[in-house]
């Protein structure tokens, strides 16, 4: 099946896939060819690519996303998103420095605007840690 993963910025994948994890409102799912019509809302979390039948764990390929709307069809899965970042862009260290940096904010927050805005940017570090960690304990 065809895995179209679109962001604001443009195509960040378009490619043929067997396997494809999302996290959805209503939890996480996996999608495989086939897969019955669906439309769903993406929350923030981490999307796991599985390119071929016979790929191990390992091969597995990591997205940390923002959110957005999933559609899928017999044939091909759509996932339009504010962000994608990809695995092996994310920095942990730079991305747990960000985390502290948000959690003040948060802490901080004189309004339900700066709150909101700081809660976003927890939810985005948190979930780029995740990738992080998925990536390193499953390329090892």
């Amino acid at each position: 099946m065809k895995l179209e993963l679109v962001t604001l910025m443009g195509v960040q994948l378009d490619k043929e896939v067997y396997e494809v994890m999302l996290p959805t409102a209503a939890g996480p799912i996996a999608v495989f060819p086939g897969h019955e019509p669906l439309v769903s809302i993406a929350i923030p979390g981490v999307i796991s690519v599985r390119h071929n039948k016979g790929d191990a764990d390992s091969q597995l390929e990591f997205f940390a996303i923002s959110g957005g709307v999933i559609e899928v069809t017999t044939k091909n899965v759509r996932v339009l998103v504010d962000e994608a970042d990809h695995g092996d862009d994310i920095i942990e260290a730079e991305s747990q420095a960000a985390l502290e940096r948000a959690i003040k904010l948060r802490d901080s927050a004189k309004d339900q605007i700066e709150l909101e805005k700081a809660h976003q940017l927890v939810d985005r570090h948190m979930v780029r840690l995740k990738v992080a960690d998925l990536r390193r304990r499953h390329h090892r």
